[in-house]
């Protein structure tokens, strides 16, 4: 498979360098010589400097060759203008695109449709608000996917020193638990992902990844010592485009929610633009402004400023002035392992959003949803099972899975499956598989060969 990506920022560096570990044939353009040395330094992927607007660039890119392309630089135009002398010069190479302004909502389709038509707009905008949500609505969850229209929950929680379940080994939770089926898919430690098996034991302290069904989730989350918190007051530090769309998500679910802006002219857009949000001039990190705005009885903090360090620094002021919790957003990657040893349980990131949207898209066989667990440790894939796949009709046990990889759950209809060895797949399955990094391409290889013939 060749792969065209055009633009090297955050996004376009992490997905090239996950395709090029993967043993696809990745070219990256970029304009910015700095960037592409960036690239040419840290993987083994061609490169071409220019401009990824202009059609001479993707031609020497080989767009002519390559079976997707990925517009995902820094601004919408330039990725609008690749999309559409991609259309040009190679109408069949699948074109997903990157648009951040809200400008465009309204003419996704029409994109899709007609010219450049892109077959897949990304907007990790939107994306990160729907992650705020479901970390809203899933009490002590540190992480939150979901899979099968969202009746499957695929959820994240540290276990606290105190709960019940630390050094408990995983072979013991039916005793303990009663009835309840507690399926523990992953567990990070020290930043390391593990696929825990019957024997091993949790720690205190360790990320346990867990899939539920939407009603059993309160039960399970009891099970994990997580208690209801239900979310009546918000306030959001920093209200650039996400802020904005995060408080009409809120104003529409009837929750009470302040925004807190530095830049004056942005807080009179924003006062005129949502309709029950209040809006407040100031400086979000600021221990006086806190204070007046009584953060205590605040059930959730959301900062979303363009400043990362602000953020931390902000969400750490909050928690520690009695906010009920925070979750903060965060874009540089190298931050992700130092947040947990700092106190930062919740983080949201877009350029996270986007590379999610991207596997699902790229990712060989019928993939449905594709989730990314600890930057690039770790994929969470839900495909559908097709008749011709080899992993249909026989137990799981007799299925060669590659190492690192497990079968999280079947959906067959309304019904779902917590396989065992014993389980068998049907065609038309959905089947969710937790895969280390490592086992992704014998997985993709998988999907391709077996799954593929639809």
């Amino acid at each position: 498979m060749k792969i065209v990506i055009v633009g090297a920022g955050e996004v376009g560096f992490h997905i090239a360098g996950r395709l090029a570990m993967e043993n696809k044939e990745v070219v990256v353009v970029e304009r910015d010589p700095a960037a592409i040395r960036r690239v040419a330094d840290s993987m083994d992927v061609q490169t071409v400097i220019g401009s990824g607007s202009s059609p001479t660039v993707l031609e020497e890119a080989g767009i002519k060759q390559a079976e997707i392309m990925l517009a995902v630089t820094n601004q919408d135009e330039t990725n609008l203008v690749a999309c559409l002398m991609a259309d040009i010069l190679s109408p069949a190479t699948k074109k997903l695109a990157r648009l951040r302004g809200a400008d465009f909502d309204a003419y996704h389709e029409t994109l899709c449709q007609q010219a450049p038509h892109i077959d897949t707009v990304i907007n990790p905008e939107v994306e990160v608000v729907k992650t705020i949500e479901r970390l809203m609505r899933v009490p002590g969850a540190a992480d939150v996917g979901e899979f099968a229209e969202g009746r499957l929950k695929f959820v994240g929680v540290y276990l606290d020193p105190d709960a019940r379940l630390a050094g408990a080994r995983l072979m013991d939770l039916p005793d303990m638990l009663g009835h309840r089926r507690l399926l523990i898919v992953a567990v990070v430690r020290e930043e390391k992902v593990i696929i825990p098996r019957g024997p091993d034991r949790l720690q205190a302290g360790d990320l346990v990844y867990f899939i539920s069904e939407e009603p059993d989730l309160p039960e399970l989350l009891a099970a994990l010592d997580k208690r209801p918190q239900p979310v009546r007051r918000v306030l959001i530090v920093g209200g650039g485009r996400i802020g904005m769309r995060l408080a009409r998500h809120l104003e529409s679910r009837s929750i009470y929610c302040k925004i807190i802006e530095k830049d004056a002219e942005r807080c009179a857009k924003l006062a005129e633009r949502l309709n029950k949000a209040v809006v407040l001039h100031g400086d979000g990190s600021d221990q006086g402004l806190l204070t007046e705005e009584h953060i205590g009885d605040i059930d959730v903090v959301v900062t979303l400023t363009d400043d990362e360090e602000t953020n931390i620094l902000t969400s750490l002021l909050a928690r520690r002035m009695g906010a009920g919790k925070a979750i903060t957003k965060i874009n540089k990657f190298s931050y992700f392992p130092l947040m947990t040893a700092i106190g930062i349980e919740q983080v949201v990131s877009t350029r996270l959003s986007a590379i999610n949207t991207i596997l699902q898209h790229i990712r060989r066989g019928k993939v449905l949803s594709a989730i990314s667990l600890k930057g690039e440790q770790a994929e969470a894939l839900e495909v559908v099972a097709l008749e011709t796949s080899d992993i249909v009709g026989k137990p799981l046990q007799k299925v060669h899975f590659p190492k690192g990889a497990i079968v999280a759950s079947i959906i067959r209809g309304d019904q779902v499956i917590i396989p065992t060895g014993d389980s068998v797949i049907q065609p038309d399955d959905r089947v969710i598989i937790f895969a280390q990094r490592r086992a992704i391409g014998a997985i993709e290889k998988l999907l391709a060969v077996k799954l593929e013939y639809f």
